[in-house]
This record gives structure tokens, sequence and C-alpha cells, in this order.
């Protein structure tokens, strides 16, 4: 306890240079807790979104049957989820029973029929769209509450309705289950999502207060050993050192749970794109502010007392400024297994042999991320050295010689400095491989994605609106022939209503289509319809605006084109005959047709059109095969997760490298000053301070992006998906490495003064 106290005297008695860095500490470790806090509160925001999820589902209480109890006369609930644009819009339609049961989170009483109870969201949407009436019938009653939503933006309805209205409707006697099988994001994912979190943002974090921690690391040496030699304790000397660090670090955590809890209010009620919560969702567990309060602080105790071990066990050598000694090559151990696994994924990706999620690859691959991520940080002093040691024997450039001088006898300078933005181009080049494979398993493996809407009360001008959606390349209109409904299997046709340019649009693989003639189509991996005979007619009511019948007959060709469809998504089957636009008088179309758009399956063009079929009818009913707008949502979602990591990330590799080059800068002028006192000019300091940073930076982030590539390669390879190397992120790695080596330069710069202080060199 003596040398706690010890250690606050000297902090607050060692005059304005060791206060200021006492707040430079403090405020170091503020902004890392908050950005640690922030990483800590998306799971707990993901769990509230998902327990208002459960409170809300409709349930009924079973019996050894599996029967529900009284579902005669319980309340009848149907769930429908349809898109609004790229969004999901649920809506709830309630049948009252005649047993009567409590309303559901969020609503004081349940809707009787013709009333309705709408979330806020969409009570702005009816308002400035008031054809989504014809999906949210009724009279609004009031808006569903907070505790009833899953978030603020939530597209959600309850509906009342007639019993006698209401078809599929299944019995609901209470709300409220343990789990939701709607996750705002799935397990599986969540714990992709958590890896990538703890490399991009928890690695640089950890580098970043260890920095904090470690501010003048020299200076403090230097005086906890001179208390070393005047008779304290080794214990003694690390609590002295303990008192400084874990005080401000203390003080920078509960200033960082405190800027979190201001930023939570402001950034929960602004929104991030896709991704909106309450205020109370992002308040931090009980676990996670510990973690937060206790974490910081023994972070920084070990960080203080790896730092006062020099001091303590050779004093002499420190008031000295004895010569460090050379890293050992140990640092490369971590490096060598980690990229002989990331390789051997590699290869085994190369030559066709790619495992297919197998239980040791979900071992394998997080161990070789890793081991390779320490071996990045532990390696950087052994090769700026071994660098540094060849290039000054063999330059003649005063400059790098002294630079180059300086990293040789001080290679763990090197280690504060270049660490947080290497980590951050490795992290990087992982988060790119998490989103590739996200991506790989939202889309369907077609390249083309078809929507359907039905033509039945839209207008001809809504219908060309549809087709010049920007994002569409093919559209037609698909219908089936007219069945006598007197008998009971009647043969029936498909007929596709497009030129050939527009085919070509929806099914790209097909063959050579004859333009402006009729012809049937087959696929050789699908049953024929044997409905469809070459010669047989077939009969197609065709209907105009003002409602007047036209019966048309198609004759199935002789003439065949063959088309494939892996996918299995595509509109046409085989034996459906493609008619050209001319068969169709003016104003007519087929009764019963369906408007088949089709675009790319990018997700980001999916939801482009989808946007741009709601911006021309929010009321469209859409049909998207293989695409689930419930999961467009969680990728959004998943995205905008990674890229505020992303965000966070960069800001915390940059606080790395600002406050441990800056401090490494106000270490060295001593020798800077010594230098200048020899007669070196200001240019040259600053060209050595410059070549000094730049030099193992960037051998530091060369390393980083191959090996990023490298781990990134081999986490496709072992998730199995259909893409494995990623060249499209090299372009934005090699860019964002340039332009840290760049900040690193420009940052170093005014790092070297004009004015010699004599002083900074008097000896103690």
């Amino acid at each position: 306890m003596k040398e706690l106290l010890l250690g606050l005297r000297l902090l607050w008695g060692g005059g304005r240079g060791s206060r200021v860095r006492f707040f430079l500490m403090a405020g170091g470790s503020a902004v890392g807790v908050c950005c640690l806090a922030m990483v800590l509160a998306i799971p707990g925001i993901l769990a509230a979104q998902d327990g208002r999820k459960a409170a809300r589902e409709a349930d009924c209480l079973l019996n050894a049957q599996r029967v529900c109890v009284g579902a005669e006369r319980a309340p009848l609930e149907l769930e429908l989820t349809d898109p609004y644009g790229s969004r999901p819009m649920t809506r709830v339609f309630h049948a009252p029973g005649t047993t009567p049961i409590d309303p559901p989170p969020g609503l004081k009483q349940l809707p009787s029929p013709g009333e309705m109870f709408v979330s806020p969201k969409l009570h702005e949407a009816l308002k400035k769209e008031p054809g989504l009436a014809q999906l949210v019938p009724g009279r609004e009653r009031g808006l569903i509450r907070a505790h009833g939503l899953a978030h603020p933006d939530e597209l959600y309805a309850y509906i009342g309705v007639a019993r006698d209205q209401l078809k599929g409707g299944r019995p609901v006697t209470s709300y409220g289950r343990p789990y939701t099988d709607d996750e705002t994001v799935e397990p599986s994912t969540l714990d992709i999502v958590r890896f990538t979190l703890a490399g991009v943002v928890l690695l640089p974090l950890a580098v970043y207060l260890s920095v904090c921690a470690r501010l003048s690391a020299a200076s403090r040496a230097r005086r906890l050993a001179a208390l070393r030699l005047v008779g304290l304790s080794k214990k003694g000397v690390q609590r002295v050192n303990a008192a400084e660090t874990v005080a401000a670090a203390l003080l920078g955590a509960l200033v960082g749970l405190g800027s979190y809890a201001s930023a939570n209010q402001l950034i929960s009620r602004i929104g991030l794109p896709g991704f909106r919560w309450y205020p109370s969702d992002g308040s931090l567990a009980v676990s996670a502010t510990l973690v937060c309060l206790i974490g910081c602080p023994a972070l920084a105790w070990f960080a203080g007392a790896f730092g006062a071990r020099k001091a303590a066990s050779n004093p002499l050598a420190v008031r000295r400024t004895g010569v460090e000694k050379p890293p050992v090559k140990w640092g490369l151990l971590p490096l060598l297994p980690g990229l002989g696994i990331v390789t051997g994924y590699c290869v085994a990706g190369a030559t066709g042999h790619a495992p297919r999620d197998t239980p040791l690859s979900s071992i394998l691959m997080p161990l070789a991320v890793v081991l390779v991520g320490i071996g990045l940080v532990l390696s950087l002093p052994i090769l700026s050295r071994s660098l540094a040691r060849s290039v000054a024997h063999t330059s003649r450039s005063l400059p790098v010689g002294l630079a180059m001088r300086r990293n040789e006898v001080e290679p763990g300078g090197v280690l504060r400095v270049a660490t947080g933005l290497v980590l951050l181009v490795y992290a990087a080049s992982l988060a790119q491989g998490v989103l590739i494979e996200l991506d790989q398993v939202s889309k369907n493996t077609s390249p083309v994605q078809s929507y359907g809407l039905p033509l039945d009360g839209i207008t001809q001008e809504r219908q060309k609106a549809f087709e010049a959606v920007e994002g569409v390349r093919g559209h037609g209109m698909y219908a089936h022939s007219w069945s006598n409904s007197e008998v009971e299997f009647p043969p029936v046709i498909y007929a596709m209503v497009a030129t050939c340019s527009q085919l070509r649009g929806i099914v790209p693989d097909i063959g050579r289509c004859p333009e402006g003639r009729p012809f049937r189509v087959t696929n050789p991996r699908e049953t024929y319809n044997q409905d469809s005979r070459p010669g047989a007619d077939f009969p197609f009511h065709l209907r105009n605006a003002a409602g007047e019948l036209l019966v048309r007959t198609v004759r199935v060709p002789k003439e065949q084109v063959g088309f494939r469809d892996e996918a299995g998504i595509s509109p046409l089957s085989s034996g459906d005959v493609v008619v050209p636009p001319t068969f169709l008088p003016e104003g007519f179309r087929p009764e019963g047709a369906t408007l088949i758009l089709a675009g790319s399956s990018a997700p980001d063009s999916v939801r482009s059109v989808l946007d741009g079929i709601g911006g021309v009818d929010p009321t469209a009913k859409v049909d998207t095969p293989g695409v689930v707008v419930t999961a467009l949502q969680q990728i959004t979602v998943v995205k905008t997760i990674l890229a505020m990591g992303m965000i966070l990330g960069l800001v915390i590799g940059v606080a790395a490298y600002v406050v441990a080059a800056a401090d490494r800068a106000v270490e060295r002028r001593p020798q800077v000053t010594a230098l200048a006192l020899l007669g070196a000019r200001t240019r040259t300091l600053r060209a050595v301070q410059v070549v000094q940073v730049v030099v193992p930076l960037t051998v530091g982030l060369v390393l980083a992006v191959l090996a990023g590539k490298a781990a990134e390669s081999s986490y496709l390879v072992s998730g199995g998906g259909a893409i494995f190397w990623d060249a499209a992120g090299v372009p934005l790695l090699l860019a964002c490495a340039l332009g840290a080596v760049v900040i690193a330069a420009l940052g170093s710069l005014p790092l070297i003064g004009r004015r010699i202080d004599p002083e900074l060199i008097r000896r103690d």
C-alpha cells in the first residue's frame, strides 16, 4: 500500500509533464474503453430485439396428442411477411374467438374486425403511400408501443378480420415463447460476426491500450530505476509503476463508459444503415461493464509490470541507457505454423480438394488466424532489426544510415508504432472474406434473379414503369391457357410473351432464339409437359382495360430451343411456349398473367430492384424465388455491424499509431538534440524520423497484406463456398496500406522541431 501511495505522490509531484502524461494515458484509455463498450453492446442489442420478437410469438397450449386445447373457441391468427421495397413488412391478421386472451406486448387490446394497430414506421408509410391501405386494411386504432417491436424501423401491423374471412389461420391462446424462429442474426452467422469483430476491433484495441499504458516508458523507467537504486524492492518498483498506470486506466474506463452512454443515446436515435435499436437496448450489461472497469486496469497493470521489469532487475543499465538486447527468434514460432495451416487450405482449394465444413476446419481455421495475427506482431522487431542491419551496411545515405542504426539498436520501438496499423490491415482482409461468404449464402447460385408480379389490377402504364425499373434487364408476361373447369384434369400449357432479347435477360443460358416466331423450350434436366404436344391448340383469354374478352389460340410449334436452369428458379419449364409480343392485340393482356422481371442476382442489385418496384407501387405483391426478404435484411444488419467494426478498428489503429509515434518522438528528443548540436540539419533529422518509421511499417504492412489475403482465401476454402480467391479486394487493401504509410510519413514531420534545448541532454 505504501508503494501505491508513493506512486500517486510521484504522479502529482512530478511536475506538469507528469500530470499531462497521466491525462493523456487516461484519455487514450477512455477512447479504447468506449470502442470496447460498443463491441460488447452489439450482442445485447441483438438479444433484446430477439427477446421482443419471442415475447410476441403466438402460442397455443398442446395436449398429449399435440392438438391445441380449446382450438374451436380460441382466436385465429395468420402472419404474412411481404417485401416493402427491400425491407420486410409483417402483417398479423387476427380473428377473435369466444375465449378472450391477453393482448401481445405493445398493445392494450387486440383489434376487432375492421380495426388495426400499426408500428410508428408503418404509420408514416401509410401517410406517404395511401395505396398501402390495400395491404393493411382497416381503421387505425393506435400505434404499437416500443416493447412490442423489435426495432424502431420495423414495419408491423395487427389487423382485425372476421373469423369467416380468415383462411389458413391457426388458434392462439397466449403470446410469448422462450425463443424466436426469426432471429435478427442467425446464431451461426452471429458467431462469425463475433469472431470477425474480435480480430478487427479487440486485437488492435489490446495493442492500443498497452501503448497508452506505456506512455513515456523510457523516462518512467529511469525514475523507477532511481527508486530501485535507493533501496526499493523489485515488487515495490512494480507497484509504484502500477499506481500510475492503473489510476489512469480506471479514470479512462469511467470516462469511456460515460462517453459510450452518450454515443448510444445519439446513434440509436439517428440509426445506422439498415440497423436501428432503442437506447435501452444499447445499455451495457453488468458483465460487460465489469469487463471495461476491471479488464482495462488489469491490462494496464500487466503492461506496467512488464515495463518496470527491466528497471527493477537491472537499474544501472536503465540509468546509463544500456543497449537493448536483440529480440529472440522465438517470436517467429507462432507465425510459421499459422502460415502452414493457411497455406495447406489454399493448396487444397487450388487442387480441387477443398474441405466442406469439416469439424477439423472449425478448430484449425480460427487457430491459424490467431497464430498468424500474433506472429505478425512478434515477428516485426525481428524482421525490422534484420532489415535495418542489412540496409545500414549497404546504404551511403546519412539519413537512411542513422534511421537504420536506430532501428537496429531499438527494435522494440517498431512494435509500438507499427503494430496497430499492421493488425488493422490484416483484420480488414479477414472482414472481406466474411462479407464474401455472407454474399454467397444470401444470394442464389444463378446469375439471374427473377421477380413475379400478378398483373390483375395493374394498369398498362404501371406495367411499363415496372419494366423500366433500374436494374431490370429482361421482362415478359407469363400466363397459362384457359381450361374448362368441368374437366377434372384439363390439358394446360404455359406461355411466355417476350422478344428474344427480353427472354435472354430472363434465361441467359438459352439456345438460338428465332426472332418473331413462336417456339417451345426444353430442359433436359426437367420433366417435359406432356400436354405440350406439337400441333395441339390451346385457347388463351385476353382482356383489355375496359374488360373486353378476346380469345386467341396458340398452336404448339414444332421448333424447340433448349435452355438450362442449374439453380431451378427460372420461370420457364420444359414444354412452355414462347410467343412474340405481336401475338397480343393492342391494349390486351393474357388473363391471370404474371409480369416477370429479371436482373442480376447480386444482393445490392436485388435490393435496388425491390426498392424500384416499391417506388412504383408499394402495394404490389412480389414473388422473389430463391430470395427471402428477411435474409436480405439480416445481411444488411451484418454488413452494418462489420462496417461499424471496421470504423472502430480504423480509429483504434490510427490512434495507436499517433500515440506511439508521438511518444517515441518525445523519448528520442535527447538523441535528436545531441545530433543537432553535432551539426545535423533539421531537414536531415526529419528525413531520419520519416525513414525510421516508414521502413518498418512498410515491411509490416506488406506482411499483413500477404498473410491477410492467404488467411482470407483459406477461410473461404474451408467455408465450402464457390469463391476462393478475392482478387477484387486486393486494390482496396493496397490503397489502405499505402494510405497508412503516407499518414505515418506526414505525421512524423512535425515531431522534429527547430529549437534546440540543451537541457534535454543534461545528465540527471
